[in-house]
């Protein structure tokens, strides 16, 4: 019932069609037209009357604001939608792939002999010649 709510909540009962109006809230209604208001219709209010009155949002931000959290809400549930189909499909080719196989194929480096580098051989009387001029 809308004035169990407008007194709950401190607010007068036209503000609260003054939400339904702007599409703010959706409560249903009973077989006599009485808005019900579910405990999700409640939570959305609260927030609400969060921003218009802690933050000093206008009713057509509270409509962007609401607008934005439904589309992250939805964006958010298409993502989990993805994690789970990756989830689904690794696990079930883990279980297709043979013992000690990876998912990911690996190469073996392959080793190539190193050629050994001729020696350098240096005249001990180069080597006495440099230590002199010192």
């Amino acid at each position: 019932m809308i004035s169990a709510v407008a007194e709950m909540y401190e607010i007068h009962p036209q503000t609260l069609r003054l939400y339904e109006r702007e599409g703010l809230l959706r409560p249903s209604r009973s077989d006599g037209n009485t808005r019900l208001y579910t405990d999700e219709d409640l939570e959305r209010l609260e927030f609400i009357l969060n921003l218009a009155r802690d933050l000093g949002v206008n009713i057509a931000g509270i409509a962007i604001v609401l607008q934005m959290r439904e589309r992250m809400e939805e964006m958010n549930r298409q993502m989990q939608g993805f994690v789970d189909y990756v989830r689904t499909e690794m696990l079930s080719r883990m279980q297709q792939q043979e013992p000690g196989a990876g998912l990911v194929p690996l190469r073996r480096p392959v080793i190539l002999p190193v050629k050994a580098a001729p020696k350098v051989v240096v005249p001990k009387v180069v080597v006495k010649a440099a230590a002199k001029k010192k």
